[in-house]
């Protein structure tokens, strides 16, 4: 598991924070007076009224403070617990309007527990925001996608091998039906997709201004310079070859020894495998770099490496990007170019 970066809150985050807790603090604890007074204006005596008041405000007091602890330690709460923080206050709500005399009486004393309901809900609320900022991390939203997970898990392989066709469809139908629910309520992952699909639309965008740009091959020849001919020197023809030496009337031919030519044996270079990708990152200690996934800095530079001499002559960046995307790989191109400057200064290194 990747180390994760914590970032600290302000003072003024702080400040902010702490004044929008203490409100939820002091309603909850008027809800709990409320109910108090409620229940002695009926039995008149305190003890029966600290009983009611201990069942159900007092008792979403605990699991409220449980479940600010657990999601302050990063973990999620268990389902009893989030259960327990609307069911206790419905209690003391309909101990209320039972005990109540009038129906204006039993609705006031239905109603005031759930203060105490609301100002739970709302400490961790606040409290697992406070986490999911400060780390990046969201227990509550990996719990529910991890038992989505393992339910579509399930009935896919339930609708693929159960013996029964009823219960195939039934899975078949449950699996889309769960389908709806993976990455709900995940900020990370929303995050995350939006930045491959940046990624992909860079991609894109970069390859379409690359042919709107890119010049044709009939208008690079002539936009090329023409190259001056070479000077005539006297006695020497354009083309090189020097006419024989010539006198008045004697003319030298020059008498070479012949010699028989040896027998050459024609040597055949020995043929190199190309090198593939998992070997280049095996070599380089990394993962295998997959189509259309997110690649580290190092893969990246696997990957341009290997696209670059999987050619005689080696490909150009230009080239080399054109693979990259054609061969589905994933990765901005500011990185790109960043990988691609690594791997020229690592080439200047070893030359």
């Amino acid at each position: 598991m990747n180390d994760v970066q914590e970032r600290p809150l302000s003072r003024g985050q702080t400040v902010v924070l702490s004044a929008a807790a203490l409100p939820m603090v002091a309603f909850g604890g008027m809800g709990a007076w409320g109910t108090y007074s409620n229940i002695t204006s009926v039995f008149h005596r305190s003890a029966t009224a600290l009983g009611v008041v201990a069942a159900g405000e007092g008792a979403t007091l605990v699991l409220a403070l449980v479940l600010v602890g657990l999601t302050m330690l990063g973990q999620s709460a268990p389902a009893a617990v989030r259960a327990g923080l609307w069911t206790l206050p419905a209690v003391a709500s309909l101990t209320g309007a039972a005990v109540a005399e009038t129906v204006t009486e039993a609705v006031v004393f239905a109603v005031t527990p759930i203060a105490m309901c609301v100002s739970a809900e709302g400490m961790g609320l606040l409290a697992r925001r406070i986490v999911v900022y400060r780390t990046g991390v969201d227990a509550e939203a990996q719990r529910r996608n991890a038992t989505v997970m393992q339910r579509l898990a399930y009935h896919r392989a339930r609708a693929a091998n159960h013996p029964d066709e009823e219960a195939r469809a039934n899975s078949e139908l449950k699996s889309w039906k769960l389908a709806k629910k993976v990455g709900a309520g995940d900020a990370l992952l929303g995050a995350h997709l939006v930045d491959v699909q940046r990624e992909r639309m860079t991609a894109g965008a970069d390859a379409a201004l690359a042919g709107m740009f890119a010049l044709p091959a009939a208008a690079l020849a002539v936009d090329a310079p023409e190259q001056p001919e070479p000077p005539a020197v006297e006695g020497l023809p354009v083309d090189g070859v020097t006419d024989p030496v010539t006198e008045v009337d004697t003319q030298v031919t020059p008498v070479f020894e012949t010699v028989p030519a040896e027998p050459v044996t024609p040597v055949t270079p020995p043929v190199t495998p190309p090198v593939t990708l998992d070997e280049i990152a095996a070599v380089a200690g990394v993962p295998t770099p997959q189509p259309g996934e997110p690649l580290s800095d190092e893969q990246l530079v696997v990957v341009l490496r290997h696209l670059r001499y999987s050619d005689d002559p080696p490909l150009s960046y230009r080239q080399a990007v054109s693979a990259f995307r054609e061969g589905g790989f994933v990765g901005g191109e500011q990185r790109v170019r960043k990988a691609w400057g690594s791997l020229m200064s690592h080439e200047e290194t070893e030359a």
